[in-house]
């Protein structure tokens, strides 16, 4: 299957379990995953539970997509994310927006604590 209809079927499962269109899509790093809790949470999903998606493995990550209403927009909160020094391919570390766009995104804010040590 090419990444095309990896991104369609991964996102018509979202739909399905969520029936929700989103504005704006919310990818949290380390310093911005306590902005999880502001978002009125409509539906939550570990990605080990969806189809096609990588799981995070850095420990503070989540790892799960949050689908709910934040200041009274439409989001999907990525609460974890992945990286290319996982060893994931920048195609997978990307895979995630492919997806967002899908369902409808049409802004991304993506942040990350870079020099936080």
């Amino acid at each position: 299957m090419g990444l095309r209809e990896q991104v369609e079927q991964t996102a018509t499962y979202l739909r399905e379990r969520t029936g929700f269109e989103a504005e704006i899509g919310i990818i949290l790093g380390t310093g911005l995953g306590k902005l999880a809790e502001q978002i009125e949470h409509e539906h939550d999903i570990p990605y080990e539970e969806i189809p096609n998606f990588p799981v995070s493995t850095v420990e503070t990550h989540a790892g799960r997509l949050i689908f709910g209403e934040l200041s009274g927009r439409k989001v999907i909160g990525m609460q974890g994310r992945f990286h290319f020094y996982e060893g994931y391919s920048m195609e997978q570390v990307t895979f995630p927006v492919r997806v967002l766009k899908e369902l409808g995104m049409r802004a991304l804010i993506v942040c990350n604590a870079s020099g936080g040590l």
